[in-house]
């Protein structure tokens, strides 16, 4: 017997509510067919539909207007795409070839253009290109330097993913969680949504020490329970990037020990989610000369946050297959993943 034979996914007690989109089925099918149509997957597209990324994007984008959440879907299709590819280049040693496209994607991001001929061509490029001249038509300045900031740092930090793997070695815990609050992918999301529906919190806001506080307390809980919720697929292709296999190895303690301390980790962590909520309003409303539109905003916004920690939640125990699949738990390659989709030229 294995350490994870008897593995299942605590409840983590998240106090939100939570609605879908009435039509993220439908997202998820036009997502879907969206990735065919860029040649992002080829093979068992029915699998690649159950990741559900449309039911996701239902879960957390509120009452945004539907074509968003359509595109939001996509963005997350490429984003599973983009992680598969990753995991791929790094299991077959050909990690040359990440570069060109991540430096394509990182140009066209900047100026709005592409130069890059070596990348040019590939689905990852003419994906990211058809989502990001969508996405940045439909933000406000503050939303699109913030998009604009989190998609580098996000790319940077699959690097970093690589670089621990290469190594074999465990970084510290502090420096795990801040390498995932980008390596989960959510940050650009986040900035998605929030064009959605309608808010441009002012720079001043998300600077608040309070704000960032809440933010980090989001995205912890968030990526905390994916790594629980991958950890088998994780353990056994032996990627060490995940909170749990750290603390387990970190702690001396076996995987199941590991957990539980995670899971206790994820409860304190929304009880400080909570508190940096109360203390964020306080903030704002003792700033006499705070603008009532944007305590309404920034209300909306924490809504939003709560979203995505309980609609991550829900989606990942009953609207994705991906983590329950054979082959994700048994740590192979998924079978939609293209191995000629990244090639070193």
């Amino acid at each position: 017997m294995t350490q994870l034979d008897s593995f299942s996914v605590p409840d983590f007690h998240l106090p939100f509510g939570n609605s879908k989109h009435p039509q993220a089925a439908r997202a998820n099918a036009e997502a879907t067919a969206w990735a065919v149509q860029h040649e992002l997957v080829s093979n068992a597209v029915e699998q690649f539909a159950g990741i559900g990324f449309g039911h996701l994007a239902g879960r957390v984008s509120g009452e945004v207007p539907y074509e968003r959440v359509v595109l939001l879907a996509e963005w997350m299709a490429w984003s599973f795409v983009l992680d598969d590819q990753h995991d791929h280049l790094i299991r077959t040693g050909e990690l040359a070839a990440w570069r060109p496209v991540t430096e394509a994607i990182t140009e066209h991001l900047e100026t709005g253009r592409s130069d890059r001929a070596a990348a040019l061509g590939n689905p990852l490029v003419n994906g990211f290109i058809d989502l990001c001249d969508r996405i940045m038509a439909g933000m406000g300045e503050g939303n699109a330097a913030r998009y604009r900031s989190h998609v580098p740092l996000m790319l940077h930090s699959l690097d970093q993913e690589a670089g621990n793997r290469r190594t074999g070695g465990h970084p510290s815990v502090q420096d795990y969680i801040l390498m995932r609050r980008h390596s989960s992918q959510i940050l650009p999301m986040m900035d998605m949504v929030e064009a959605g529906l309608g808010i441009d919190l002012p720079q001043h806001v998300h600077d608040l020490p309070e704000f960032q506080d809440l933010t980090a307390s989001a995205l912890d809980v968030i990526s905390w329970g994916n790594d629980v919720f991958s950890l088998p697929k994780e353990h056994a292709c032996g990627d060490n990037n995940n909170l749990v296999s750290l603390i387990a190895a970190r702690e001396g303690c076996t995987l199941m020990a590991a957990v539980q301390l995670v899971e206790a980790r994820i409860q304190a962590r929304i009880e400080e989610y909570l508190v940096a909520e109360r203390r964020l309003f306080q903030v704002v409303d003792a700033d006499g000369a705070a603008d009532p539109s944007v305590r309404a905003a920034l209300d909306r916004y924490v809504r939003s946050y709560e979203d995505w920690m309980i609609g991550a939640d829900l989606w990942q125990r009953y609207e994705c297959t991906r983590y329950s699949d054979e082959r994700f738990a048994a740590g192979m390659e998924s079978a939609y993943t293209r191995p000629d989709l990244v090639s070193v030229a």
